[in-house]
């Protein structure tokens, strides 16, 4: 049994909030790059090109690359073999606030949804899956809300075909237009229950983008000509237009009920924000 504390997990929590916020995952940052070098129209390149400069210039300079530091997503995977000392949930939501408040990144969060007050960092969105082994995988990922807002969930039939599920997954990008931000990468969870279909959508986020890199086989297949069909939608980068309205479409499946098919769409603007640390 191998024992992690609290206070350990506090403060990685607190480091993986700053970083997160201020620089770009590499692949994030890669897949524009050869966004902008691939993209004919001149007003996507230029805005391509601004968008990498904002990356460049929020780690040099310390600061958050989106005004929007997001709802702070907190992914666990701890071994059967860990014991953690002290109080989790506590540990992590001090993380959070310490994070925050350190690298100057906003408070956006309302602690009652419907009656709302002023805005503080926590608390976070805490997913927990127990695993093999004796470390401790901590992820934050912090969601802006503008591209949140344009999630999309739908229960299909068992009997729905592969092109009714892509058309809706079209359609939502579609409606999404430039109001979350493209170039998108867009999460696809696909099976469960409604609510697990929504976190598999969230979790496709945390894979790296594998923009003609994915493996042969009918999901990666599914992907490709998914990400195809969006970038000849023509929203283009801030949605003025171009052949890069997503950098990559992630999908993630699981069994489910016979009696129904769950598919949920989770959209990342181009600032796709995580940071992961083992224990």
């Amino acid at each position: 049994m191998r024992i992690i504390s609290a206070d350990k997990i506090r403060k990685a929590v607190s480091d993986l909030c700053i970083k997160a916020n201020l620089i770009l995952r590499e692949d994030a940052l890669f897949a524009l790059k050869q966004a902008a070098t691939k993209e004919t129209n001149k007003k996507a390149k230029k805005i391509l090109r601004a968008i990498i400069d904002n990356a460049s210039i929020a780690e040099s300079e310390k600061l958050a690359i989106c005004q929007d530091t997001g709802m702070p997503v907190v992914f666990l995977e701890i071994g059967q073999d860990v014991k953690i000392t002290g109080n989790l949930i506590q540990a992590i939501n001090r993380g959070v606030e310490s994070g925050y408040a350190k690298g100057y990144l906003r408070s956006s969060i309302v602690k009652d949804p419907l009656f709302r007050g002023k805005p503080g960092y926590t608390p976070a969105v805490v997913h927990r899956d127990i695993v093999e082994g004796s470390k401790l995988k901590i992820t934050v990922f912090p969601k802006g809300f503008g591209c949140e807002n344009k999630t999309q969930l739908k229960m299909f039939k068992p009997v729905a075909n592969i092109a009714e599920i892509k058309k809706f997954i079209i359609d939502a990008v579609k409606a999404a237009g430039p109001d979350a931000c493209p170039p998108y990468v867009v999460g696809v969870g696909i099976g469960g229950t409604a609510d697990y279909a929504c976190l598999l959508a969230k979790k496709a986020l945390l894979r790296k983008i594998q923009k003609g890199l994915s493996p042969k086989g009918a999901l990666p297949e599914l992907e490709r000509e998914l990400l195809s069909e969006i970038n000849k939608l023509g929203i283009g980068p801030m949605g003025l237009g171009g052949k890069t309205t997503a950098l990559g479409v992630n999908i993630e499946t699981y069994p489910t009920h016979i009696a129904g098919m769950p598919v949920c769409l989770n959209i990342s603007c181009h600032a796709l924000r995580s940071a992961t640390v083992i224990l």
